[in-house]
């Protein structure tokens, strides 16, 4: 237990970080809910009310 805490710490660049997270998600949300499927031409939420 002789470790140090603050050699575990890494120094990152917050701005970079949000933006490069923000559009991570915003993508995955966009492939996941906003587009429709190719199969049968329904946004997910359109499939969940017919099935």
């Amino acid at each position: 237990m002789d470790e140090n805490i603050f050699d575990k710490v890494h120094e990152v660049d917050l701005k970079k970080t949000m933006e490069t997270s923000y559009i991570d998600y915003a993508m995955s949300v966009i492939a996941s809910r906003a587009l429709p499927d190719v199969r049968d031409g329904l946004k997910p939420v359109q499939r969940r009310i017919l099935y």
